[in-house]
């Protein structure tokens, strides 16, 4: 296949694939992404509306969980090539979290990072031990000299700049130091957080919650990531929130969030 010279991708919480269905078409069909990267399927194997994304035009990958977790990726007008089910570094681990796919020349990683509520305690301490084999196998993708994207929900809040109020968060696992600090030892691999570095100075939010009316007063958090390998950060032409899909009936309390790729750009 003729691999195409711009190429968008996109990440999204769909928060239930099965409730939101007819919301994720919509989007399929309004926005025409190349790749996306899903995260908190809810379903099991079984359960995942293959016909219906294929009748959008979108080959698929996904690997589900019961009520829980779960991650996908699809590709438009293809089927994605898996190379990778689940983090190396613990095989006893049931939880539906990571996916990796070659998409049109790119390596696309799809992650749900575990939130780690509530902390202090085991779900916390799962999301360190989680994070920490996500920056073990992170590094060696990054040297590997492949065009590699990082795509997904990683429930950190980098900074203070990337939440509408830190003062009812202080205690949440989103924010805390070391949260931080594996997002930081991530990006300091060389990794390039695309949509911070389209907009360097503005709040920018990919999540709003469904509690005190925070989409409406646009009290949000950036917790959604793409992260770009050497190879394709002097190829980001744009990055974006899709926040309509965010106002719509019985939306996710995620907004799609993407990147744009000059893959005909020399290097």
């Amino acid at each position: 296949m003729r691999k195409p010279k711009s190429l968008k991708i996109a990440t999204f919480n769909i928060n239930g694939i099965r409730t939101r269905l007819p919301a994720l078409l919509a989007w399929l069909e309004r926005e025409a992404p190349d790749a996306v990267c899903l995260q908190e399927l809810k379903t099991i194997d079984s359960g995942f509306p293959i016909d219906e994304i294929r009748a959008a035009g979108y080959g698929a990958i996904w690997h589900g969980q019961k009520s829980w977790n779960g991650v996908a990726i699809l590709a438009r007008g293809a089927d994605p090539i898996e190379a990778r089910r689940g983090l190396p570094g613990a095989e006893d681990d049931t939880q539906s979290r990571y996916l990796e796919a070659a998409v049109q020349g790119v390596l696309v990683a799809c992650l749900y990072l575990p939130n780690g509520n509530p902390q202090p305690g085991p779900k916390f301490d799962y999301k360190l031990a989680w994070f920490e084999r996500l920056i073990r196998h992170a590094k060696g993708l990054f040297d590997s000299g492949h065009p590699v994207v990082l795509a997904g929900d990683y429930n950190v809040v980098p900074t203070d700049d990337d939440i509408y109020n830190t003062r009812s968060w202080l205690k949440d696992a989103l924010l805390q130091p070391e949260s931080r600090a594996c997002y930081r030892r991530l990006l300091d691999q060389g990794w390039t957080d695309a949509l911070r570095a389209r907009y360097p100075d503005e709040r920018i939010y990919t999540f709003w919650d469904y509690f005190r009316q925070h989409w409406q007063t646009n009290s949000g958090l950036r917790i959604d990531h793409l992260l770009l390998s050497a190879d394709l950060a002097p190829r980001l032409t744009g990055a974006g929130v899709d926040r309509w899909v965010r106002g719509e009936p019985h939306a996710s309390d995620h907004a799609p969030t993407w990147v744009t790729l000059d893959m005909g750009k020399r290097k």
